[in-house]
């Protein structure tokens, strides 16, 4: 999946990161920072409230400063609660982050998922973020080829937390941070329950979810199956059939000790109709130009968790997995919006991977204060023959093999973090060391074959350090500096793709810094604001044919979020309780503000890719007690471009949508779902790639139900 980069190089940005470093230790962060909070929470679902309310009208959108085993203090840590809307569909991005600020979500009529964040690099497969799932990294190779091209569906999901400033202490180096997808727990006062839900819409989408838990003495369990199927709404070669399940059993061997068992299966069988050009786009945006490319991906990973407290004080937790991937695509070869050949590119790769990950979190008194030190190791190796042949037609699925390459990995890293607590202030410094080791082998087929060999070895030590202070009335200052770091992958440093050459260049390094404001003074009203500054040094890009450090990138700017219910402000005001037979009617805005440029080479002074200058989202939720949500969600988009060097062709014109859905109950145990995306069908995209313009879905609908006992 080609990215498009180009030039950037060094400036200095000495003065900017100085004042931001002298302003952020002088200054403190993340808490909501009782004293009594500062042990961990084993909970499958945070909530948090007000001391004179029996429960919240707004959803808290922060994590705790500590969780099981993770210290979450001095990080901009959200909690991004699906829950809190109606059932998200068919993984619809744009609306499971409608309350989140800056994430880039790139539509495409594929199921696959593209996320981009803060202009750090190419939103296609969330290739600059570690993706998780309950800390188990989703990507086949989170180094070697750290592209996602699955995540759970989001019915099966609680909620995803999402650790900004790198993520590089707590979960691994991504610059872009980490999304960790929390599943749902088992309910364990029934033996058998039941839910199955069944969506329809437009372009023969069928959308079925089904989940079976309970539990039993000391068992417990719960398993899900998922399919999505299509035609989408190109007009050939963009349907799509996704299937998947999961199965997880948990044993209470003890009150202190828990061991957690999962099993996924899935594939995803799809086409991709390929990208236009302008001219394509303005004719007929619905059109298809590749009718032949065609991907697949099936996936099966097996996992296991112990989970154990010594005491009140101490807690451990060992996660380790193994996997399996097979990734295959036959795609035309072509320039942008094109097909220059009438055969096809027929690239096989498979993927087998084990690892182990323990972590441990202790609580101690020392200097008149509670602190909690975290520490841990990870370790995985993963195997990943490849295979590209050449079809001698575009449909054909065999063709002549042209190259072979064996490709292995091993990472090892170990990280500990200390939140020291002096009253209202947390200061947590944190080190982890990352050490990757990657080989391969290449042998090119042809009169005569040739094998190339390369190895590289790379370590590096990541620091930051989070600073919290508690001002009273659920309100806290937070700040965070912490480093991250991008490894080079098997294309970009060892053996590039066919026509390609790769310089011997070290691995992007970058520097986050954050500070900002958040709290919860009423239980009616949440905020969250931040200035942010991203310095991504040695960014790898291509000059010609040559993949190389094109220079740095530096990106900046404010965040800044809230939620207000309504009927909860005008109840606290007039001393009423409208509240409690009403609901709760909840608006809610965000924004990003983001300036970057690029410094160095022939782009100097350029923006980088996916950076728009301002995203914003904003809408209303409505919501009752007895399970009715109604949600109107706007995103409106500035303009920006997909390439690194300005490429008028990735331009992406500035767009707005608003989506209607709404989860109705008709008794106990049956809801009715529906929901109308694109309201004012806009025309527009928000992904382009080395294929051309990749249309987003025009107004579209779906229709369904939900039955539970």
């Amino acid at each position: 999946m080609p990215s498009t980069f180009a030039p950037l190089i060094r400036l200095s940005a000495g003065p900017i990161i100085a004042a931001s470093a002298i302003l952020f230790l002088a200054l403190a962060s993340h808490s909501r920072s009782q004293t009594a909070r500062q042990t961990s929470q084993q909970l499958p679902e945070i909530t948090i409230t007000a001391e004179a309310e029996p429960e919240p009208q707004v959803i808290i959108p922060y994590l705790p400063p500590v969780e099981g085993t993770k210290i979450y203090a001095g990080k901009k840590a959200s909690s991004l609660n699906i829950q809190a809307l109606p059932q998200v569909q068919a993984n619809n991005y744009s609306q499971a982050f409608a309350m989140t600020p800056g994430l880039i979500t790139a539509e495409e009529s594929t199921p696959l998922v593209s996320l981009g964040y803060r202009g750090i690099g190419s939103p296609d497969r969330a290739q600059y973020f570690m993706m998780l799932q309950d800390g188990i990294p989703i990507a086949a190779d989170p180094q070697g080829y750290p592209e996602s091209y699955w995540t759970p569906p989001l019915e099966s999901t609680q909620r995803i937390d999402f650790v900004r400033g790198g993520a590089s202490l707590l979960y691994g180096p991504q610059p872009a941070g980490a999304m960790n997808y929390v599943s749902s727990m088992p309910r364990t006062d029934r033996l058998f329950g039941m839910q199955t839900k069944h969506i329809f819409g437009s372009n023969d989408l069928y959308s079925t979810f089904t989940s079976i838990d309970g539990s039993a003495g000391k068992w417990s369990w719960y398993g899900w199956f998922n399919h999505r199927s299509g035609t989408g709404f190109r007009k050939a070669n963009s349907d799509f059939n996704v299937d998947g399940g999961r199965l997880k059993l948990i044993y209470q061997q003890a009150p202190d000790t828990r061991w957690i068992f999962s099993l996924d299966a899935g594939s995803d069988r799809h086409g991709e109709p390929g990208g236009l050009t302008a001219a394509a786009y303005n004719a007929d945006r619905n059109q298809t130009v590749r009718r032949t490319d065609r991907f697949h991906l099936s996936r099966v990973v097996a996992s296991a968790e112990l989970q154990h407290k010594f005491s009140s004080r101490t807690e451990l937790s060992v996660k380790t997995w193994a996997g399996a991937y097979d990734r295959w695509s036959n795609r035309q070869t072509g320039g942008f919006g094109t097909v220059t050949a009438n055969t096809s590119a027929i690239q096989h790769q498979q993927f087998y991977n084990w690892g182990i990950e323990p972590r441990i979190r202790h609580d101690y008194e020392l200097w008149g204060g509670d602190h909690s030190i975290s520490a841990g190791m990870q370790f995985y190796m993963c195997h990943s023959p490849r295979k590209d042949a050449t079809g001698a037609y575009p449909t054909d699925n065999i063709g002549t093999v042209n190259t072979v390459a064996s490709r292995d990995v091993i990472y090892g890293s170990m990280f500990v973090e200390n939140k020291f607590t002096f009253g209202r202030l947390t200061i947590t410094p944190g080190f982890r060391m990352e050490m990757i080791n990657q080989n391969i082998t290449v042998k090119n087929i042809g009169v005569a074959t040739t094998q190339r060999d390369a190895s590289k070895f790379d370590k590096q030590p990541l620091f930051g350090l989070g600073l919290s202070y508690d001002l009273g009335n659920q309100t806290a200052v937070y700040a965070n500096i912490s480093q991250s770091y991008r490894a080079t992958t098997f294309g970009q440093s060892l053996i590039p793709a066919a026509g390609g050459t790769a310089s011997d260049v070290a691995p992007s390094q970058g520097w986050s810094y954050e500070l900002g404001l958040r709290g919860n003074p009423k239980p009616w009203f949440s905020y969250d604001t931040s200035l942010f500054l991203v310095d991504l040094d040695d960014k790898l890009g291509t000059a010609g044919v040559n993949i190389q450090s094109v220079g740095r990138s530096i990106n900046y700017g404010w965040e800044g979020a809230a939620q207000f219910d309504i009927i909860g402000g005008l109840d606290a005001l007039n001393g009423t309780h409208r509240g409690e037979r009403l609901g709760a009617l909840n608006l809610y805005g965000n924004i990003s503000v983001l300036e970057a440029r690029l410094s160095g080479g022939v782009n100097d002074g350029g923006r980088p890719q996916y950076a728009p200058p301002y995203i914003i989202r904003t809408g209303a939720i409505y919501k009752r007690k007895s399970g009715l949500k109604i949600a109107f969600l706007g995103t409106l988009m500035a303009r920006h471009n997909g390439s690194d060097n300005a490429d008028s062709r990735f331009d992406i014109p500035a767009y707005t949508t608003w989506d209607l859905t709404a989860e109705v109950p008709i008794g106990k145990n049956f809801s009715v779902m529906a929901g109308l995306n694109n309201v004012f069908d806009k025309h527009y995209y928000s992904l382009v790639n080395s294929s051309g313009i990749i249309p987003a879905y025009g107004r579209n609908f779906y229709v369904g139900g939900s039955l539970k006992f």
